[in-house]
C-alpha cells in the first residue's frame, strides 16, 4: 500500500512523497524545488529513486537537475515534451509505470488542457493530477484548449468516486470562493468551505480530496447540473449548447472576474 505525504514548496505547491513499505523505493511527484525534497529525505536517511512529472511548468520541474546531481541514477518519468529536458523515460496514454522498489503499477492518463502534454498517474485509487484538477477547481488553459481540458475533466469524473485526487497546489479556499459564486445556495459547498477553513487554520493541507467530494462541489465537474448551466449562461449572456460550452464559460468567468 502506498504511503503518500506532502512536501510543501514555494507559497502553495505540494510535492508528493511516495513510499511503499516494506519496499525500498522513494519517489516524488512534480518537484519544482529540490531543496525541500533533499532536506526531507536526508533528515529521514532516505534515497530518492524516482520522479513522476505531470507537465512542463517550472514550478513542477525546477528541481529536477539538482535532484539528479544528488542522485545520479534517478529515474525521471514524464510526458513527451521537449521542454522537460531531464526526463529519462517518456510515457503516454495507457502505459503502465512501475517505479524502482514499488509494487504499485501507475496507469498513465493523458489529460491535456492546462498544457498540451499534461498527464496524470493513477495507482491504487490515488490520482496524481498535477494542475488539471484542483480541489474545488481546475487549472487555467495555457498551451492546451478549453475543449481539451473539459474532456480531461470528464475522464477524471468517470473514475470511481472513492478515488483520492492529489493536486499540486493549495488553492482550495480560493476555489471554493468561486464555486460559491456559481452555486451560492449549495449546502455541500457551505459545509466544504467551513471544513477547509478549519483545516487551514490548523495548518493542515486540504488535499487530497475524494472524487465524490469534487463531484458534489467542484463547478468544473458539474457542467451538466441545471444551477451551474444557468450561472454560466448568465455570465456568457446567452444559452450554452453543451457541457464543453458551460465549462468554457466557467473557466473564462473565473479568469476574468475572480482570479
Amino acid at each position: 500500500m502506498l504511503s503518500i505525504e506532502p512536501i510543501p514548496a514555494f507559497d502553495d505547491n505540494y510535492i508528493w512523497l511516495l513510499q511503499e513499505p516494506p519496499g525500498s523505493g522513494v519517489a516524488v511527484v512534480d518537484p519544482g524545488d529540490a531543496d525541500p525534497v533533499i532536506e526531507t529525505l536526508r533528515a529521514r536517511g532516505l534515497d530518492l529513486t524516482a520522479v513522476l512529472v505531470t507537465h512542463h511548468h517550472q514550478d513542477h520541474i525546477g528541481g529536477l537537475d539538482e535532484l539528479r546531481q544528488v542522485w545520479p541514477d534517478l529515474l525521471i518519468t514524464g510526458p513527451a515534451d521537449r521542454r522537460i529536458r531531464a526526463l529519462t523515460r517518456v510515457v503516454g496514454e495507457g502505459e503502465q509505470v512501475r517505479l524502482p522498489g514499488f509494487t504499485t503499477d501507475f496507469q498513465v492518463m493523458a489529460v491535456p488542457g492546462h498544457t498540451a502534454s499534461h498527464i496524470a498517474y493513477l495507482g491504487d485509487a490515488n490520482l496524481f493530477c498535477g494542475d488539471t484538477l484542483f480541489a474545488a477547481g481546475c487549472g487555467r488553459v495555457f498551451d492546451g484548449t478549453f475543449a481539451q481540458l473539459a474532456a480531461s475533466l470528464r475522464r477524471i469524473a468517470a473514475l470511481p468516486a472513492t478515488t483520492l485526487c492529489y493536486c499540486a497546489h493549495e488553492y482550495t479556499l480560493a476555489n471554493l470562493g468561486f464555486a460559491r459564486w456559481v452555486e451560492p445556495d449549495s449546502p455541500a459547498l457551505l459545509d466544504r468551505s467551513a471544513a477547509a477553513a478549519r483545516q487551514r487554520r490548523a495548518g493542515q493541507p486540504t488535499v487530497p480530496s475524494t472524487l465524490a467530494l469534487e463531484l458534489a462541489t467542484n463547478p468544473f465537474l458539474r457542467t451538466s447540473e441545471p444551477a451551474v448551466i444557468a450561472a454560466a449562461a448568465d455570465f456568457a449572456g446567452h444559452p450554452l449548447a453543451d457541457p464543453t460550452a458551460v465549462f468554457t464559460a466557467l473557466r473564462r468567468w473565473k479568469d476574468e472576474r475572480y482570479d
